[in-house]
């Protein structure tokens, strides 16, 4: 494995794309992500080359024996046939979180990488920001009495980004790497079609029968901000902590984490508590989703 070279292709050329590109052509020195080795992008759009870069076609990646990785960066909603796609070509995949937007699809997709023995990664790099690192020193030990995750950003296309639970997957990964595992008690949606409004309020528990809320708001000019309300036996919490950019960027961690696994680098029990909780928020997303489109047809 100590040379071994994995020939990588990045799928979907957005922000995430387009950072992908810069990471792998700048790996950082004596890193495990000095193993992936740029072989080219797809895209939809024809742009010929970026960078060093090359464009190459869905099919040339699928078949070519150079190419053992994708990076998935496209829209949510093609994130399941693209990942399906690839893992039945033989290759590893790394996917932008959501991995899909229906829980069905995700345990089925997880178990066909199993089956294929290929590592298939979902970035998570809301859990990496330093800004979370300090949150979750700050949490530790603490006992919840109640708590609140208010998240307020600009409007999303659904029908490329999922519904808002699926969408807003890194808020619902924050809660349950904070608090552990949670129940849905109830869940509710407010929209206002006209103002391009959405309103997603999903309330839960934890093991511990104690009640924990998100909330996911939209909207036209709403500023991209976190606020949390977590109260403890000891007091609460009110702002999240301010901490330092890391030197190393959010997506240059995670291709670390991914060439790691990729080497044989990560304990099986590290590698078992991150699909637990990966299938699991999918699993509470589609719950919440499921609890909102019911109330939707009780009052219209």
């Amino acid at each position: 494995q100590i040379n071994k070279m994995f020939g990588t292709v990045v799928v979907g050329l957005g922000i995430a794309g387009l950072a992908r590109i810069r990471d792998l052509m700048n790996p950082m020195p004596s890193s495990p992500s000095e193993h992936l080795k740029l072989f080219g992008f797809v895209s939809r759009r024809n742009l010929g080359k970026i960078n060093e870069a090359k464009q190459i076609s869905l099919e040339d990646a699928l078949r070519s024996k150079d190419i053992h990785v994708a990076f998935i960066s496209t829209e949510n909603i093609s994130h399941e046939e693209t990942i399906r796609t690839f893992l039945e070509a033989g290759k590893h995949v790394l996917v932008e979180y959501p991995m899909a937007l229906s829980a069905k699809a995700a345990h089925e997709l997880w178990e066909m990488a199993e089956q294929k023995d290929k590592v298939l990664h979902v970035e998570h790099i809301e859990l990496l920001t330093e800004e979370y690192k300090q949150l979750k020193k700050e949490v530790a030990g603490k006992d919840l009495v109640k708590g609140t995750l208010h998240f307020t950003g600009h409007v999303l296309d659904e029908k490329q980004a999922g519904f808002p639970a699926f969408s807003g997957i890194a808020r619902l990964t924050w809660l349950v790497d904070l608090f552990g595992d949670l129940t849905v008690t109830s869940a509710t949606r407010e929209e206002q079609k006209e103002k391009n409004y959405s309103k997603m309020t999903a309330h839960f528990q934890t093991t511990n029968k104690k009640p924990l809320t998100w909330i996911e708001e939209r909207g036209p000019g709403m500023r991209r901000e976190k606020k949390i309300n977590f109260c403890f036996t000891s007091g609460c919490l009110e702002d999240l902590p301010q901490a330092p950019r890391s030197a190393v960027g959010l997506f240059m961690q995670d291709q670390n984490l991914f060439a790691k696994k990729l080497l044989g680098q990560v304990s099986k029990e590290e590698l078992a508590a991150e699909k637990w909780r990966i299938l699991r928020c999918l699993d509470l997303a589609e719950e919440i989703q499921q609890h909102c489109e019911r109330t939707e047809r009780i009052s219209s």
